[in-house]
């Protein structure tokens, strides 16, 4: 027989190939789930990231934006503003909207929102639309309203709202306001006025907590990053918070960044558990094949013929499986947009990102010929003989020339894992953890088979076989013992991430949570509102403290502007906090280092900072630490650490002073409320009417609205996550695929000695659940691990597993698991001994 050539090859193996793949359906399944999870993972990545990236500065607001609390630029700063480009000044504030009128409708009478001033140059960028039209100059006794205020309060246009000493007639419904990514998280709907009708409500007064923003657009081609260290430059200690047009919303993109983390963990899993899932259905495949190739062979076809028939056949499959991946993930993108429009921060429009649809082909590509050449190098090396033989005597050698290109693919695919990872550092750390995962169950798996081997032998028949059949020739162990790791491993993880995020959503309202925030009280009405808070609801909780914002600008003797990369977890870093003062120690914090001032104190400044600040910083007792407060930067030393229990919902501040350090600078008070069965309403009516310009949060409504964003995220991980039990599922049954040739061997002969199929499958069944008893506490294990990982590292919440959940989850998928097996081993009972004799 002389040489077939590509072309004779091919002929062979379009005749030889089934027209619904029998054999490689499972090569088909597995390399269209990792390629139509990447290709949909990195599709909706790109959309909303190159929607945030070219929509930079509408989002912002401007080129660069210059943020501080609780006062106003002033002269000196707006000119250095106006040098750089056009100025846009806008004030942001927390407000009560009271419906004008008892007519206006039916809903409550005052709702939380944010009010916006606006000046005439607002937006630099985009346009703010409204239902009626686009919008235009707005008189001071006019706003525009969100349609959830609108809803929330039961108003039209043309009705009246009040804010603090001001009234206004709504003109319109806001369709659209450009720069809503940019602010950044809101506790109520939004409301926009002009720069002179928020200076109507009276509510912006000295020590009120109020955010004044100032965008500005550069000329054509200026740098914005040069623009924002030249302000920096020009006023180090005034406490700004800038941004530019490429960190229009920083807050967005964390959270991103966080989910991208995530999804990619998912991406790479899938990947690779896809890959071992291809290695299986290719052995299972050839193993069908086996009578054919060593007929071939006698025939006089090469290794190389034999090569190119089932590499075509092996080939074409998974080219047509990557073409319906790929296909996959661009529809799959779209879909996802249009289902989660209301949860994205934006909606970008569809667009087919080329770039994650190239890498996805080639891991695809790279993954199917990694695990491929493999089996596929043993049948084309093997002789005849040998291959009759093989379902009892495995041959294992794989040519060095395999085993080179092998390598080669693999390099290629991890540097194309590293080389488009936005983090290369985590990719590699997460393809490490993968790896190491594979070569820990491959590992258990080979010590299975040798435990199996050496183990006294089991009195009872059925035992003895199913231990037996660990060590047989042919037997799967260690296929099957990835497999059901993989399988438990996932469906652990997935418990714990689930279980941990419910937590997370339960302890978002404990049961010591007050029922009422109140900001913006004025000092010297204390003891009136105490007065008619006890006469609305006597036997009332109140706590008080002062309230003003402060920006950490150094500590340890460095300044945060000069650090290239802020410490990991230092997110008190960014902007803005939360500062007060106190005599003594306050609620929900325990002293656990150092000393609390006395009450009379008068000497140099001092504060006192939470742990886990401390311990993010470097830092401890009788270190310096900078606060910029009001444009004005103060040194204090650290008198103490505390521990700060943020569950409590109460005022929780990183950062404490002694009175005498901010008693004199402009604030305002804040106040929780713990009612005993008063209506929240009417204590909302009653200090309103004596304080129109205080803001009352109530607790309820803040909850619900984390509640919801958990509830989203929980759903969002379950179903990626539910992509990689997918591909751990598709493995399993690979797994039993790839052994499908030899139980029914052994099948057939225990039916000649007189078994029965009860007895074989009662076999087989003893056989799984010993593996998936010894894989339980490594699962146990590497799923924990994997989800603290997710929890603690990746979004950064507390890890609060349901351990009889965890454990529950794990018995079940041990139970499917075994299910599954057992499954693929009923088309073997109905072998019969005669016909299946005949053909060996």
């Amino acid at each position: 027989m002389k040489a077939l050539g590509w072309r004779g090859c091919w002929r062979i193996a379009r005749r030889d190939l089934h027209r619904g793949f029998r054999g490689l359906r499972l090569l088909f399944i597995c390399l269209f789930l990792g390629v139509a999870t990447l290709a949909t993972i990195g599709g909706l990545t790109a959309a909303i990231t190159g929607e945030i990236a070219s929509k930079g500065q509408v989002l912002l607001g401007g080129d660069v934006e210059v943020a501080m609390s609780q006062r106003e630029a002033g002269a000196a700063e707006k000119a250095a503003f106006r040098r750089e480009g056009a100025l846009s000044e806008t004030i942001r504030l927390r407000a009560m909207a009271q419906r004008v009128g008892q007519g206006a409708g039916n809903g409550p009478s005052a709702v939380l929102t944010e009010l916006k001033g606006v000046d005439g140059a607002y937006p630099l960028y985009g346009a703010l639309t409204l239902k009626g039209g686009r919008a235009g100059p707005m008189r001071a006794d006019e706003l525009v309203i969100g349609q959830a205020l609108a809803d929330r309060l039961d108003v039209k246009p043309g009705d009246g709202l009040r804010y603090g000493a001001a009234a206004f007639r709504i003109r319109d419904i806001i369709a659209d306001e450009p720069d809503r990514v940019g602010e950044g998280f809101t506790l109520g709907p939004v409301a926009l006025t002009s720069m002179e009708g928020i200076r109507r409500t009276g509510l912006i007064q000295p020590g009120s907590l109020y955010e004044s923003k100032y965008r500005i657009r550069l000329s054509a081609g200026a740098s914005a990053g040069a623009a924002a260290e030249r302000l920096k430059r020009a006023f180090p200690s005034a406490g700004f918070e800038i941004k530019d047009r490429d960190g229009a919303a920083p807050g967005t993109s964390r959270f991103l960044e966080r989910m991208g983390q995530f999804l990619s963990l998912i991406g790479l899993a899938a990947l690779a558990i896809a890959g071992i899932g291809v290695s299986n259905g290719v052995a299972s495949y050839l193993a069908i094949k086996r009578n054919g190739i060593a007929t071939l062979k006698i025939l006089g076809a090469s290794s190389a013929d034999i090569a190119r028939i089932y590499l075509m056949q092996i080939g074409a499959v998974a080219l047509l499986a990557i073409g319906c991946g790929l296909a996959a993930g661009v529809v799959l993108p779209l879909g996802l947009v249009t289902a989660m429009r209301d949860i994205l921060p934006v909606q970008p429009g569809f667009a087919v990102a080329i770039w994650p649809l190239v890498t996805s082909a080639l891991y695809g590509l790279l993954i199917a010929f990694i695990f491929t050449v493999p089996p596929l190098a043993r049948a084309r090396t093997l002789p005849a003989a040998a291959l009759f033989r093989e379902t009892v005597d495995r041959w294992r050698g794989v040519d060095r020339a395999s085993m080179i290109a092998v390598g080669a693919a693999g390099a290629a695919a991890l540097g194309l894992a590293l080389g488009t990872a936005r983090e290369p550092w985590f990719a590699a750390a997460m393809l490490g953890a993968v790896a190491a995962m594979l070569a820990l169950l491959t590992g258990i798996g080979l010590l299975v088979r040798h435990a199996a081997r050496r183990a006294p032998a089991p009195r009872r028949p059925l035992a003895r076989l199913a231990v037996a059949n660990l060590h047989r020739p042919g037997a799967q162990t260690s296929a099957l013992v990835v497999a059901l790791g993989l399988g438990l491993t996932l469906f652990v993880t997935l418990a714990a991430i689930q279980s941990s995020l419910s937590a997370e959503i339960r302890n978002t309202v404990p049961r010591t949570a007050p029922d009422q925030f109140v900001l913006d009280i004025p000092i010297a009405a204390k003891d009136r509102f105490l007065a008619l808070v006890g006469q609305e609801a006597p036997g009332a909780k109140v706590n008080m403290v002062p309230t003003l914002r402060g920006t950490i600008v150094a500590y340890g003797g460095q300044r945060v502007a000069d650090l290239k990369q802020l410490p990991e977890g230092a997110w008190f870093l960014r902007g803005e906090r939360g500062v007060t003062y106190s005599d003594a120690l306050p609620e929900g914090s325990e002293l656990v280092k150092g000393q609390w001032w006395p009450r009379d104190y008068a000497g140099p400044p001092l504060v006192s900072l939470d742990r886990e600040a401390a311990e993010v910083m470097g830092v401890g007792v009788g270190d310096m630490l900078t606060v910029s407060v009001l444009g004005r930067e103060m040194e204090a030393r650290i008198a103490s650490l505390r521990q700060v229990n943020w569950e409590t919902m109460g005022f929780n501040y990183i950062m404490v002073f002694s009175p005498n350090t901010l008693r004199g600078a402009p604030h305002s008070l804040s106040a929780t409320i713990t009612m005993k069965g008063a209506s929240e309403g009417a204590m909302a009516r009653t200090l309103l009417a004596a304080f129109p310009s205080i803001s009352i949060i109530a607790v309820g409504d803040v909850v619900a609205q984390v509640t919801v964003l958990l509830g989203q995220m929980s759903t969002a991980i379950v179903l990626a996550g539910s992509v990689a039990i997918l591909a751990g599922i598709a493995v399993l049954i690979g797994a039993i695929a790839a052994s499908r040739q030899a139980r029914a061997y052994d099948s057939v002969i225990l039916k000649t000695l007189g078994a029965t199929r009860w007895q074989i499958l009662g076999a087989q069944g003893i056989e799984y659940a010993l593996l998936a008893g010894v894989l339980a506490l490594v699962a146990l294990g590497l799923g924990l691990a994997a989800g603290w990982f997710v929890i603690v590292r990746i979004f950064e919440f507390h890890w609060a597993p349901d351990w009889l959940l965890v454990l529950s989850t794990l018995g079940a998928g041990a139970v499917l698991t075994l299910g599954i097996g057992l499954l693929g081993s009923i088309p073997l009972m109905s072998v019969r001994p005669a016909r299946a004799l005949r053909a060996l």
